[in-house]
């Protein structure tokens, strides 16, 4: 019987991946294909794709939201009727703003901008006792230049609207979006790649190289690489303790982080900077910094039909490429965690919000034409702010006292907590939040106060995981729930212009 179920499954799984090739990478859409993941769920989701970005504030994306300048010459932004409005810039924090240069529009043409201060501490500066006034003189990088680009200290107090961050823009019109969600804690890409799959940032083990201003109290602060990667190549850490991937195994629900670039090290692209941008970021990749969860040397999978299962060498660690040959093999993981190339992950300096957009509507295009897309939840997030200018002072639900915390006063985030874990003073910064699903609700302003370990919690609950533990801030994480419709599922695909993040096709019936 045994042998009969499993030619009988590979002749299914054979028919589909024929089907998927034609749905991804051609055309048509498919509904109810077979599927492997078939572990029961809290919710209707059998699919969590999250889609992590980089460096991002929500003001720097969706200041001025739903209202586009629409100068001529630039894709342009109309509001649906009835579009909620969001917790953004109002006349006063335009023009009377307390900061010593005001915030100002960007241009879709200066989509290429140099990074900004993002440090641990500068970022705490930056809010000075909850007046956030500072950010120009603690976290605007200049004067210099970043590869052909010019900085300056102003450019910090700089948002996008809905002419360059046009395809957010637009999936927020027909999805989910939140207004009130934060960095867990404060600091760069590699603090919040943690609190993505484990909400913890405490534990390191073991260290390689200067880590003194990456690591306080064994809280990794910085950006260090990962300790357990052939491609780190500076100071490293290794962490102890839990993440998702281990619950998620002790489950035997498949799951996979794609990374571009994973597959070969030296891969690069041209970055918005003018210079060579690798393509794989180490201390982007967080699975990487634990050994129950790496692939230090980068293998591939065995098999497309292995991507995202137990056992296989490159533990669940993968290029993107895998992931869309194990879509078009119908082997789509139950959780996915996609991260760009270096040049298409929206991290200033090297990258923008148009090249950016590329990968995003790219992605979420064939997402939608997947057979799967009718039990699918997309999550877009991001690591953190890059210290880009943010109105909303963080609510400090985890206070520090190090000589790196600055928020409240030198050496101090908070009043002091007994047995509170030094080192992770947060929420940090509030960053962009959107959900796009077939569940999502429809043209949605979220206001339910989530962090980045929300996500982990949303993962966590519909497969039920249980808890990191040792600390995780997912024992504390809000819901995303009230961001889905779980009883009314529609039926909307939204289709966009990768260049121009327009609408290109729908079946919205607007």
């Amino acid at each position: 019987m045994t042998r009969k179920l499993s030619l009988k499954a590979r002749v299914r799984k054979a028919a589909a991946a024929i089907v998927l090739a034609q749905v991804v990478f051609g055309t048509g859409a498919v509904a109810n294909a077979a599927d492997r993941n078939d572990t029961p769920t809290a919710t209707p989701i059998k699919h969590v794709v999250v889609i992590f970005q980089e460096n991002v504030s929500f003001d720097h994306y969706f200041a001025t939201y739903p209202f586009a300048t629409n100068p001529t010459g630039e894709p342009e932004f109309h509001a649906r009727p009835g579009t909620p409005s969001v917790n953004g810039l109002d006349t006063t924090l335009l023009h009377f703003n307390l900061n010593s240069t005001q915030p100002f529009r960007l241009d879709r043409s200066q989509a290429a901008t140099c990074d900004q201060d993002h440090e641990y501490t500068d970022e705490q500066a930056a809010y000075d006792h909850g007046l956030a006034d500072k950010f120009v003189e603690t976290v605007g990088n200049g004067p210099g230049t970043d590869g052909t680009l010019t900085c300056h200290k102003s450019d910090v107090m700089g948002y996008y609207d809905g002419n360059t961050a046009t395809a957010l823009w637009n999936y927020a019109q027909f999805f989910a979006m939140s207004d009130n969600s934060f960095n867990t804690t404060f600091g760069p890409s590699t603090p919040g790649a943690l609190n993505l799959i484990s909400g913890q940032t405490h534990g390191v083990s073991s260290t390689t190289g200067d880590t003194s201003s990456d690591v306080v109290d064994g809280t990794v602060i910085g950006d260090p690489q990962p300790g357990i990667d052939k491609c780190s190549t500076r100071e490293t850490v290794t962490l102890t303790g839990q993440n998702v991937g281990d619950l998620l195994n002790l489950k035997g629900v498949s799951w996979g982080w794609f990374q571009g670039g994973f597959r070969d090290c030296s891969a690069f692209h041209i970055g918005s900077d003018g210079k060579n941008k690798g393509d794989y970021i180490p201390h982007h990749a967080p699975f990487q910094y634990y050994a129950s969860t790496s692939n230090k040397n980068h293998v591939p999978p065995t098999s497309v039909d292995a991507t995202g299962h137990q056992g296989d060498q490159a533990n669940h660690q993968y290029d993107l490429t895998d992931f869309w040959a194990a879509a078009a093999a119908h082997n789509l993981p139950a959780v996915s965690f996609l991260k760009a190339a270096g040049y298409q992950d929206g991290h200033a300096g090297y990258s923008d919000p148009v090249a950016e957009q590329q990968f995003l509507v790219d992605t979420i295009n064939k997402l939608q034409q997947m057979p799967e897309w009718h039990e699918m939840a997309v999550i877009i997030s991001y690591d953190d702010s890059d210290g880009w200018y943010d109105h909303v002072v963080p609510p400090i639900v985890s206070t520090s006292q190090t000589s790196f915390d600055s928020f409240s006063g030198p050496g101090q985030c908070g009043t002091t907590a007994p047995g509170a874990i030094q080192g992770r003073c947060g929420y940090g910064p509030r960053l962009p939040l959107l959900v796009i699903s077939p569940f999502a609700r429809e043209n949605y302003v979220d206001n339910t106060l989530t962090d980045q370990s929300s996500i982990l919690r949303f993962i966590e609950d519909n497969w039920r995981l249980g808890r990191i533990g040792g600390g995780s801030f997912d024992e504390r994480a809000g819901s995303l729930n009230s961001m889905f419709d779980f009883k009314h599922p529609r039926d909307l695909r939204l289709f966009l212009d990768p260049t121009t993040g327009q609408r290109r096709n729908h079946n919205d019936g607007d």
